[in-house]
């Protein structure tokens, strides 16, 4: 049986999101990596965000949202790619 468990990828490893415990160490994993946009939609209880926790996290950034939404800021949608 498969398990899926998000992720993010830094520096050459992808960090989980949660230690899955029903897995044995060692064993073979493989990674897709999904088509990201500016728009992609996230599972966050995937991520191991509740509804709670989304909710509060949305409450406290959304005085930066006009900011990240501006036209402005879309040089730094490739930025990792840009600064190599």
């Amino acid at each position: 049986m498969s398990k899926s468990i998000g992720g993010v990828y830094r520096d050459g490893k992808v960090e989980l999101t949660k230690v899955p415990l029903d897995v044995p160490e060692g064993t073979r994993v493989m990674v897709t990596f999904p088509e990201t946009s500016p728009k992609t939609n996230y599972d966050l209880r995937e991520l191991g965000i509740d509804e709670a926790q989304a909710a509060d996290l949305h409450a406290r950034l959304r005085a930066f949202a006009e900011d990240w939404e501006s036209p402005e800021m879309d040089i730094y949608d490739n930025y990792d790619k840009s600064s190599r």
